[in-house]
C-alpha cells in the first residue's frame, strides 16, 4: 500500500518527472510532448500555493496529484502514476484521497479535465463527462473530455 504524503516544494523535479514519464506512456508524439513540457514542469511555486499530495511506495516517490480552486469549483489539476506502478491501484489510492480532502473542503463536486487515456479511469472511479474541451496541439485539433464527480 502506498503512503500519501504532502508534497513539498523540493519535490517539484521529481513531480515533473513523474508526469513527464506517464504522460510518455501514452506513446504520444514527441513533438506533442514538446508542446507539453512547460505544463508538465511543475515549479516549487506550484507545489506551494496548490495542494499537492504524493504516493510513496518503499520511500520512493510513484505518483502524485493536484487540486486547484477557481472561482467557482475544485478541479483536479494532476494526477500522474509512474507507468511501472500502473496498474496497482495507486492511482485510485490517490484518487480517493482527493475525493477525502475535497469533502475536508466541503466541496460538493470535483471536475477534471481528463486526457482522453484516463477517461476510462476516472469513469470507474465514478465521475461522469459533463463536457469537453476543444484544443490543439501542434497544429492537430484535440478534444478533451471535461469530467466530474459529486458526493
Amino acid at each position: 500500500m502506498a503512503l500519501i504524503v504532502q508534497a513539498r516544494p523540493d519535490h517539484a523535479q521529481t513531480l515533473t518527472e513523474i508526469a513527464i514519464s506517464a504522460k510518455r506512456h501514452w506513446k504520444y508524439p514527441e513533438r506533442w510532448m514538446k508542446c507539453w513540457l512547460p505544463a508538465l514542469t511543475i515549479s516549487s511555486e506550484y507545489i506551494a500555493s496548490h495542494e499537492t499530495w504524493l504516493a510513496m511506495l518503499n520511500e520512493k516517490p510513484v505518483a502524485w496529484y493536484s487540486l486547484v480552486q477557481d472561482e467557482a469549483d475544485l478541479w483536479l489539476d494532476n494526477l500522474w502514476v509512474l507507468p511501472d506502478f500502473m496498474g496497482r491501484g495507486i492511482g485510485q489510492s490517490l484518487f480517493r484521497h482527493a475525493l477525502e480532502r475535497c469533502q475536508f473542503r466541503e466541496a460538493k463536486v470535483l471536475k477534471m479535465e481528463a486526457d482522453p487515456n484516463a477517461k476510462s479511469f476516472y469513469e470507474r472511479m465514478g465521475a461522469k463527462q459533463i463536457g469537453e474541451q476543444d484544443g490543439e496541439v501542434d497544429g492537430e485539433p484535440r478534444i478533451l473530455p471535461v469530467m466530474e464527480i459529486s458526493f
